[in-house]
């Protein structure tokens, strides 16, 4: 099965600079979008096979995400059942009969790290969130985290200390996700790999430089480690200041 990640940015600008026929060439059994950006009935995809299923945000233009599935899913819930995360749209979760797929758009902490304390709390409920869906069977989690884990996963990690999305406490929010079972399905590959980002900022002329972040992941429940077959980075797709991150998996 072949599973496919990517924040798009703003959908309806990336479909008018071919997202359809990146989308069919990748053909995908999921497909997972973040920060479309839409409200329903703002776009008509027209996309033979898949059944889509969208979580919009309250404030116009701003986070959602989407899932297109092959197979559809048993059951489909939309945010984490807790009112004060749930309003700008950030999660969907797909059961399907082997286990759950998640795919979210995690809080950036902002400027000056002025959302931090949320972002943390969200951090939190989101794992609790997880763990209690992982009761039931193995979960498939997948979006922009908005976090750089290791040094390794940013070009310039001295001059971002305290920057948003490599904050000491960011950071270690993460390693506590994964030592609660989780495993970053990338670096299970390529554990020392330097220079593979996801995210690249458009000013400075970065992703020509490939000064860039790896942002966006696919991480799974650890009991999924000896179905993993390929983690990859799909620097080649433009339209997006993110590019596409993809999992195949036997499930």
């Amino acid at each position: 099965m072949k599973l496919v990640s990517w924040n798009v940015n703003g959908l309806r600008a990336v479909v008018k600079k071919g997202f359809i026929d990146i989308f069919n060439e990748i053909d995908a059994d999921i497909f997972c979008l973040q920060e479309t950006k839409l409200q329903e009935g703002q776009i008509d995809l027209e996309l033979e096979g898949y059944t889509q299923y969208w979580n919009y945000a309250e404030k116009k233009g701003y986070s959602g995400t989407a899932v297109f599935s092959k197979e559809e899913a048993v059951s489909v819930f939309y945010g984490m059942g807790i009112e004060e995360h749930d309003k700008e749209g950030r999660v969907i979760t797909c059961e399907y009969n082997d286990f759950y797929l998640v795919t979210c758009y995690t809080p950036n902490s902002q400027a000056e790290l002025k959302r931090l304390e949320y972002r943390l709390q969200w951090e939190k409920d989101f794992l609790n969130y997880l763990k209690e869906l992982e009761e039931t069977k193995p979960v498939i989690l997948c979006g922009d985290l908005n976090v750089a884990h290791e040094n390794i996963d940013l070009k310039n990690w001295k001059t971002n200390r305290k920057n948003p999305g490599f904050s000491d406490a960011e950071r270690d929010a993460f390693t506590q996700f994964l030592g609660r079972g989780f495993t970053d399905t990338f670096r299970y590959f390529y554990p020392d790999l330097e220079g593979a980002y996801s995210w690249w900022s458009y000013r400075f002329n970065a992703r020509a430089n490939n000064a860039g972040w790896r942002i966006d992941y696919f991480c799974v429940s650890e009991s999924l480690n000896d179905k993993l077959q390929e983690a990859k980075i799909l620097k080649e797709v433009y339209g997006s200041d993110h590019c596409p991150v993809e999992l195949t998996i036997k499930v």
